[in-house]
Formats: structure tokens, sequence, C-alpha cells
């Protein structure tokens, strides 16, 4: 006979014929399971075999790789630069790197779909659906506090950042159409990437909860910072600083709209600053050792306030939906 459960599903009450005796029990989908667990918090959502991560950890580097030394190249060539590693940032390299990073990050989510046997919308939201509400939201209120932190950093640390003086020119309004328009697709691949791909991937590793959210942000935090290439201690915690900030977003909010929300408002913004007060000229990023100093606390600062911002939402908005 057989019985329903609670979820709908159903269960046996046959017991087994003596030729049943002392055969394995084959393990069916059914008695599998399931690759996206609903109950656990966003992050830790996910269960597959131990190699799987490793394939997320290691296969999107290689692509982003490719993709912008084949830019670069290519940008060396239509420019006729000398140098076309240099980290001068012309609006064909700016866009050369905007678009192979969204491009990566799109063959990591994807990749973890394909290798976890779950829907990409799983690694996205969970076991919400996708808000784009909460996007807007939250773009605004990074917006706004990315903005304070500017002005901050010009009053009080203006020597180390790489402004020049405002200036316009051709190259000016090209680096600016490039960041509007192509950057919020290099802030959402990072999203998708670390956030959406390899915290859950890292946290698979662990059953218990708290320590699989942990091994997640540590893993997804240090794989970022690891990405950004500085071995200036200043930049590097500050790189990995914003990972685990960003991860937490994700998991109090159950998804990555605020990370993607606030990554957006943060690389456009500095962006747009960075390119019109650069005398009307390409303006270079400098990540190299002694590049960074205190004054990233002021970024980080903005960081713990955006985390803070998420909370009070998510939290406002349980209580919303509980009354």
């Amino acid at each position: 006979m057989t019985a329903p459960r609670p979820d709908g599903s159903w269960k046996t009450t046959d017991r087994p014929s003596p030729s049943d005796a002392g055969s394995p029990r084959p393990r069916t989908p059914a008695h599998s399971p399931p690759a996206v667990d609903p109950v656990r918090p966003f992050g830790a959502h996910l269960r597959m075999a131990w190699w799987k991560p490793l394939v997320v950890l290691a296969v999107p580097p290689l692509v982003i790789l490719a993709l912008q030394v084949l830019s670069w190249q290519l940008v060396g060539v239509i420019e006729g630069s000398d140098d076309p590693m240099s980290p001068t940032m012309t609006p064909l390299k700016s866009l050369g790197i905007n678009l192979s990073i969204g491009a990566s990050g799109l063959v990591a989510i994807l990749l973890l779909a394909r290798i976890a046997r779950v829907p990409w919308r799983s690694l996205v939201s969970s076991p919400r659906a996708f808000d784009a509400h909460r996007l807007g939201t939250y773009l605004g209120g990074a917006a706004l506090l990315v903005g304070v932190g500017i002005g901050v950093t010009a009053l009080v640390a203006r020597d180390s950042t790489p402004w020049v003086g405002f200036g316009v020119s051709g190259t000016t309004i090209a680096l600016l159409v490039v960041t509007v328009l192509t950057t919020p697709l290099q802030s959402a691949g990072e999203e998708l990437w670390w956030r959406s791909a390899v915290l859950p991937a890292a946290a698979s590793w662990v059953r218990a909860v708290r320590p699989a959210l942990a091994v997640g942000l540590v893993v997804s935090s240090l794989g970022f910072a690891l990405l950004h290439g500085s071995d200036d201690p200043w930049f590097f915690g500050y790189f990995t600083f914003i990972g685990l900030c960003t991860g937490l977003m994700a998991i109090i909010s159950r998804g990555i709209e605020a990370p993607v929300a606030f990554h957006v408002a943060n690389n456009v913004l500095f962006g747009i600053v960075n390119t019109v007060l650069s005398d009307g000229e390409p303006y270079a990023i400098d990540r190299s050792t002694d590049s960074g100093d205190a004054s990233l606390l002021i970024l980080a600062a903005v960081n713990v306030a955006m985390v803070a911002l998420v909370w009070l939402g998510e939290r406002r908005a349980r209580t919303a939906s509980a009354g």
C-alpha cells in the first residue's frame, strides 16, 4: 500500500518480499536528496558531489584570463599601443574588461547550474523569486552611501586617489559612455561568479548550516580578492572585505539583488568620478605594492553601512509580510 506524505510525495508501506531480503535497495531519484534545499538559507542551499565546486573554482578564471588577454591584445592592435597590458584605462580597454568579466560571470552560473543539475534561477535567489523592486530599492540606497563615501574621501584623503583635475575630452566622453553602459554588466558578472556560483558551491562541502556559510564566505571572498590581482596588503584586505560584505548581503536577503545593486553603484560612480577627474586623459588603476593606505577604511565603512541597510530592509520586509 501507499500513503501520502505531508509534502504530497508518496511512500510505500509494503514489506519487502523474501526474495528481496539481503539485496541492496536501488537509489532512485525519489530517494535522492534534492540538489536545492529551500529550507536552508541562500548560500548553503545546494547539494553536490565534492569535486564539482572545484570545477566552478577552476574554469571561470581560465575563461576570464583568455578573454582579457585576447581583448587587450586586440585593443593594442587597434590603438597601436606598445604596451597593451598597461593599467591605463582607455575606452576600448575598459570595454574589453567589462565584457570579459560579465561573460565569465555568466559562464560561472551556467556551469554550476549544469554540473549541479539545478535551475539557474535558484542560484540568483532562493527560496524566493528574483525581485526587481528589491534591486531598484537597494540600488538607490547604495548610490547614496557610495556618494557619501566618495565625498568623504575627497575631503580627507584626496592624495590617496588617482584624481588629477576636472577635464572633458573625446576620451572622457567615450569612457563615460562605456562606464554607464557596460560597467553594470561587469559588476553583475562578478556577483554572479562569486556570490551566485562560488559561495554556494564552496558551502556545499559542509552540511551544518553556519559552518557551511562560513566556508562559502571565506572561499568566495578570498577568490574575489585574488581575482583583482593586487599584492598590496591594504588593497587585498579591502577586496576580501568587499567579498565578505557582499556575501553577507546575499545571505541576509536570500538573493543577489542587494550585492549587485551595491557593486553596480560602487563601480559606476567611482568610474564616473575617476574619468571626469583625469583632466581629459585615460585614468590608470594602480594596485601595486604600497599603493593602498588607510583611506580604504572609508570605503570599508560604506560596505558595513550597506550590510546594515540590507539587514534593516529585510527585517522590515519580514515584519510587513507577517502583519
